[in-house]
């Protein structure tokens, strides 16, 4: 143990006394505790947040899509046989992707309708069961003027609150309305096909429960009379932070006229803004711990002035200002990271409580999410750790200075 520490810890265990002085270094050590389990447990909340919303709209949506500039995407199933032998993808699935109007006998609703393949569509499309779509399972419904006419009807499936609107459910009946129609006497007529309700499918986002349609491949090329063509192809990745990357090696490989979006272009404005409240709350909370500092430096300033003999004696027995200036550098860091440590270790702790028991509920209506998500990681424990360890670092160097450059002469006469 080296003179300094031993003398800085010496300090640190004595009693004051002056107890407003111990007073103020309890109430340090409390507020950098207090100020490192705020950042630790608003992080951990908001990175849960973050990764809720990533899991549900990559559920939904692809890692990557595959566009075709200008010319009809007709050549897709060789393009997918093409993309699935490249290293980091799992799967490949064709869509297409349009607008049309949904009427049900309860009211009309605007949809986005995605035609999907049923037989690979589930695996890049995680939260939908496609297989539900399948050709083989057919609906046979009695038509209502003719009951002995048997009807074959296409499935569909409808997000949650598609369907609620339209007061529809499973084995229900709705009109799939598409501007692709015929030219008559009377100008242009919109297309209408029946189709069943074979599942309601339910993401946990409004976005997309309230707008999103899923029907086969081939029926939607048929309503939206796009021939044997489709809107492009989704992609599923192994890594999804290596998406541009392997976007990139999937232009190289297929070359032009193709291009590819990846899920972080296609969200970046939401994804940006996340970050951007996830460092600006990290800014504001550090305040919490820039206080305590504060508290420190007022602790060792008196603490200098009430050492002020001790300080002459040291010096007088051959201290250099060096090692004065360590042994109060040593105590304020003791200080910090006493409080750090407790901070560190009661916000992990209440983390796991918000993260199992989920005491803490949110109203239904209000959020997508009935309980806080909670996602600590130990990148951010270590930078928040680090921080407070830092700022009470840098609020012992002036009193430390100062210490440092006592007289020892003046000291001894005044002190």
């Amino acid at each position: 143990m080296s003179f300094e520490f031993f003398v800085g810890l010496r300090y640190f265990k004595a009693k004051e006394k002056l107890s407003f002085i111990s007073l103020i270094t309890t109430m340090s050590v409390v507020g950098v505790m207090v100020g490192v389990m705020a950042l630790i447990v608003v992080i951990a909340v908001m990175s849960g947040f973050e990764s809720d919303l990533k899991n549900r709209i990559l559920g939904v949506e692809s890692h990557i899509v595959i566009l075709r500039y200008k010319e009809p995407f007709v050549d897709y199933k060789n393009t997918v046989n093409t993309v699935e032998k490249i290293d980091g993808v799992i799967a490949a699935t064709p869509f297409i992707n349009a607008q049309v109007m949904l009427r049900s006998a309860s009211g009309i609703s605007g949809a986005v309708l995605r035609g999907i393949d049923p037989e690979t569509a589930n695996s890049v499309i995680i939260k939908l069961k496609s297989d539900l779509l399948q050709s083989k399972q057919k609906h046979e419904s009695t038509d209502i003027k003719n009951r002995s006419a048997k009807a074959i009807i296409p499935g569909i499936i409808l997000g949650a609150e598609l369907a609620n609107n339209l007061q529809l459910d499973k084995g229900d009946q709705v009109y799939l309305i598409s501007p692709r129609g015929m030219l008559s006497p009377i100008g242009h007529i919109p297309s209408m096909k029946r189709f069943v309700v074979k599942g309601i499918f339910k993401s946990g986002m409004y976005e997309y429960d309230g707008a999103m349609s899923f029907i086969n491949l081939k029926n939607a090329q048929k309503i939206m009379k796009m021939g044997n063509s489709v809107t492009g192809i989704e992609v599923r990745i192994k890594n999804i932070y290596k998406a541009k990357q392997i976007a990139e090696k999937i232009v190289l490989g297929l070359g032009f006229p193709y291009w590819t979006k990846d899920w972080m272009e296609m969200h970046r404005n939401l994804f940006s803004a996340l970050k951007l409240e996830k460092t600006v709350m990290f800014i504001i909370l550090t305040l919490i711990v820039l206080v305590a500092a504060f508290n420190i430096s007022s602790s060792l300033i008196m603490m200098v002035m009430d050492k002020t003999k001790d300080i002459a004696i040291l010096k007088a027995m051959g201290a250099a200002d060096k090692s004065i200036r360590k042994i109060f550098v040593l105590k304020g860091i003791m200080i910090g990271f006493l409080g750090t440590s407790l901070g560190v270790l009661s916000g992990c702790i209440l983390c796991m409580l918000l993260k199992y028991y989920k005491f803490i509920e949110l109203p239904k209506d209000v959020y997508y999410i009935t309980t806080l998500p909670v996602k600590l990681e130990a990148l951010d424990v270590i930078l928040i750790a680090l921080a407070a360890m830092i700022i009470c670092f840098l609020s012992t160097i002036y009193p430390a200075s100062k210490a440092a450059k006592l007289d020892p002469v003046e000291a001894i006469r005044y002190g």
